[in-house]
């Protein structure tokens, strides 16, 4: 640590260098925290978690009992044993709550005053934070399975929505209406993601094994279906032809560049593309067990080198090497299937959710002291304390 803060002081570092090595050692020593609980309010499992990206304050949750959750996860006591209690809650005595399961929460990605959720009761509601009354709501003709606002939209207001229709749903939310559908899936529709790059940049996976990416500017279809085969019509059956997975492909995420696309599927693979040619990466994961029925919610990490990925697989959370493939940990912690984890960029904490109705924190364990480590390295005549390789920065600090 002291390497890097005097080289980033006598300029010889990249400014950036020292926060993604401190970031990506944070991540590398995330642990259960039993000094943080998060209060317990579902009934059933939590299917849904969303982190709000204005203070990193506030985080939502959605449940299979239909009830909606605010927590509050600043420590206000100052205590090392607290508590992160809810400030909200949309309950079933509520008139408004949802009547089956909620699958997606999401905060409005400009102001806490708003957020968004969508359930199997055939409804996505966009609620007024300080009332808890839904200000719109938009009806569908079967069970919704998520939805999606783009994190760096200024032109338009649309969000994207998955439901048991093969068509995707873009919702205006200035105009209250459903505005346009995008036509090109056979299937139900698991996961629906914005691009974090580009506004008008769309990411559908679908029951029909497919991934597609659009652009919702363009009358026609998909820019283009994502192909494990990379075109290669010899390694593919028939019916894997433009085929994601060879089951179901039920999870999306980007990175948080918006250069690399993550795809999962009941094929138990998950699979790196790029974004911009849909050309699959072939980083290999191994089997990453995937049973859902519905849409898996999973994450990457940001501000580190190199990046990881979280993803739920049973009773436990796999953190993976995004670009290397490599399990590095299983976080174990749940008593039963988790469903759902969210990073918290800000402080590379993760929270999961699953069925047994926990939330639980995963939080980076305290860097030691490493005084001794300097003095003892002076001695032995080198000029930059000994770093485990994990945390070296992948990065190079001279780039033009």
């Amino acid at each position: 640590m002291l390497s890097f803060l005097n080289a980033r002081q006598s300029g010889l570092d990249d400014p950036v260098r020292l926060r993604r090595a401190e970031s990506t050692r944070r991540v590398l020593s995330l642990e259960l925290n039993h000094n943080r609980d998060v209060a317990r309010v579902h009934g059933n499992g939590i299917n849904t978690l969303d982190i709000e990206v204005i203070d990193g304050r506030y985080m939502l949750s959605g449940g299979s009992d239909g009830v909606i959750v605010i927590y509050d996860l600043e420590n206000n006591s100052k205590k090392l044993q607290y508590s992160c209690k809810t400030v909200c809650t949309v309950g079933r005595s509520s008139r408004h709550v949802h009547k089956f399961s909620v699958e997606t929460v999401q905060w409005y990605p400009h102001d806490t005053g708003m957020f968004v959720s969508s359930s199997f009761d055939k409804t996505m509601k966009v609620w007024d934070t300080e009332t808890l009354k839904p200000a719109e709501e938009f009806q569908f003709d079967g069970n919704v399975y998520c939805h999606h606002m783009s994190p760096v939209a200024r032109k338009h207001s649309l969000i994207a929505v998955g439901t048991k229709d093969p068509k995707v749903q873009l919702c205006d939310l200035k105009s209250g209406s459903r505005i346009h559908i995008l036509q090109g899936h056979r299937g139900e529709i698991l996961s629906v993601r914005w691009s974090p790059r580009y506004e008008h940049i769309l990411a559908t996976a679908s029951t029909d094994s497919r991934v597609r990416v659009w652009d919702v500017r363009r009358a026609s279809g998909s820019l283009f279906t994502l192909d494990q085969h990379n075109g290669d019509k010899s390694k593919a059956s028939s019916e894997a032809v433009n085929t994601a997975h060879n089951g179901r492909a039920n999870g999306l995420c980007f990175t948080a560049d918006g250069l690399h696309l993550l795809t999962t599927g009941t094929d138990d693979r998950m699979r790196l593309w790029n974004s911009a040619t849909g050309e699959n990466t072939l980083v290999n994961y191994g089997k990453v067990v995937n049973e859902s029925r519905k849409g898996l919610k999973f994450t990457v990490s940001r501000d580190c080198s190199p990046e990881f990925v979280f993803v739920p697989c049973g009773t436990s959370v796999a953190v993976y090497g995004l670009h290397s493939g490599e399990l590095i940990t299983m976080l174990r912690g749940h008593y039963n299937n988790v469903d759902c984890c969210e990073f918290h960029p800000d402080y590379q904490e993760l929270y999961s959710g699953g069925k047994d109705c926990n939330i639980l924190a995963w939080v980076p364990v305290l860097r030691q002291p490493d005084i001794e480590d300097e003095e003892t390295n002076s001695k032995r005549g080198g000029t930059q304390a000994a770093v485990n390789p994990a945390f070296e920065d992948a990065w190079s600090s001279d780039e033009g």
